[in-house]
């Protein structure tokens, strides 16, 4: 459940989830350039995409949502060239967790007709 009207921030650059807290604040600072303790969300992923983490404060400490997926990859959202982050809508990251992008199979060329 995502708290209306809270801002989400998305990580492009994918990251080590083996990060936690301290580590994940400091990433939210130098490359989203907002303060970990803001009350927005921070999503990250992983290399492969099949993982996420999301960091935010919730008015007594830090938390962290990790989710990883069974089968398939999460759907980095649309950004402008060289962005290293992109602000999204509440309703974008609800879709962002439910939804999964599963790798297109190659289509081959259809036979010709004899």
């Amino acid at each position: 459940m995502i708290p209306h009207g809270v801002e989400i921030f998305v990580g492009l650059d994918p990251i080590d989830l083996r990060w936690s807290f301290d580590r994940l604040a400091g990433v939210v600072g130098e490359r989203i350039g907002q303060a970990a303790r803001c009350g927005a969300l921070f999503v990250f992923f992983g290399k492969r995409r099949d993982a996420i983490k999301v960091l935010f404060f919730d008015g007594s400490g830090m938390c962290v949502f990790y989710k990883r997926l069974d089968r398939g990859t999460f759907r980095l959202p649309e950004a402008e060239g060289g962005a290293t982050s992109v602000a999204i809508e509440e309703r974008a990251l609800d879709d962002l967790l439910d939804g999964i992008d599963v790798e297109v199979t190659k289509r081959t060329k259809p036979a010709l007709p004899h």
